[in-house]
């Protein structure tokens, strides 16, 4: 059997003086711009709004939505004890603690808020946003191997990985399988389906998979993740991630079976 050691990766990037630059930084950073860059590329195939500018104005909105969804999210489906009891520590987001569903449900919010105040189909601005997301979520899952977090249970498997804090014994680099199912392959499943017209035209279509991919893709990596120490499994081999994830496939055939009764010219 073959395995490896944890390469000794310092999560910090670089350093400004006093200010240390750390990769899970330059990941959210990185995310945000290249989805923003891409997401002006796809408003080229609907006509009138969203425009460019439009999709300007939206990033500011999406980055809040992810921020503060995110870190209400880790607090209250994670730690709620420990933050009840150590309130000052809920905005130090640079010690890490971020829900991924907790920031789904910021941006929806943010999404919502947006296109009532400039007047444009919510389901559409979800379809562009949601064919972006997996970038994000790629380059976040690279950060959490850099930081040596969230990785998986013990295996004997042949690539298996000795992590600092996990023991001697290896364990899944669960991480690089959320990074290529949520980011590579939730990418280009959702990019081909935005490209075609048929699909593009029932608004909401894009986004109702994305809910479905993610969770479905989440669910099944859950099952090699090492569930977060303090919480372990809810109920027998059921993780919070788990439980978190079956609303959201629920959610995503409701939404792409109301997107397929409808279409937009």
């Amino acid at each position: 059997m073959t395995d490896f050691d944890f390469p000794a990766i310092d999560p910090v990037a670089f350093s400004l003086g006093p200010l240390h630059v750390r990769w899970y930084a330059l990941a959210y950073i990185a995310g945000f711009l290249i989805g923003w860059r891409w997401a002006l590329r796809l408003t080229r195939l609907y006509p009138g709004q969203p425009d460019r500018a439009a999709i300007d104005d939206l990033l500011s909105w999406v980055m809040l939505g992810v921020i503060l969804g995110g870190r209400l999210g880790y607090v209250l489906f994670y730690k709620p004890v420990h933050f009840l009891h150590n309130p000052h520590e809920i905005l130090m987001i640079w010690q890490g603690g971020m829900s991924f569903h907790g920031g789904a449900l910021g941006v929806i919010l943010a999404m919502a808020a947006f296109a009532h105040f400039k007047k444009i189909p919510f389901l559409r601005i979800a379809d562009i946003v949601t064919a972006c997301v997996p970038v994000g979520l790629f380059f976040g899952r690279i950060a959490n191997f850099i930081n040596g977090e969230l990785f998986g249970r013990v295996t004997d498997a042949p690539w298996g990985m000795r992590f600092p804090g996990g023991g001697d014994l290896a364990r899944h680099p669960s991480q690089f399988y959320e990074a290529a199912l949520e980011g590579l392959v939730l990418f280009f499943i959702l990019n081909i389906m935005i490209r075609r017209a048929e699909i593009r035209m029932r608004e909401g279509f894009i986004a109702g998979s994305f809910l479905l991919f993610y969770g479905l893709f989440r669910a099944l990596v859950e099952i090699v993740r090492e569930p977060d120490a303090h919480l372990g499994y809810l109920w027998g081999v059921v993780s919070m991630g788990q439980m978190l994830s079956l609303p959201m496939m629920i959610a995503g055939i409701g939404v792409m079976i109301y997107a397929r009764s409808r279409s937009t010219a």
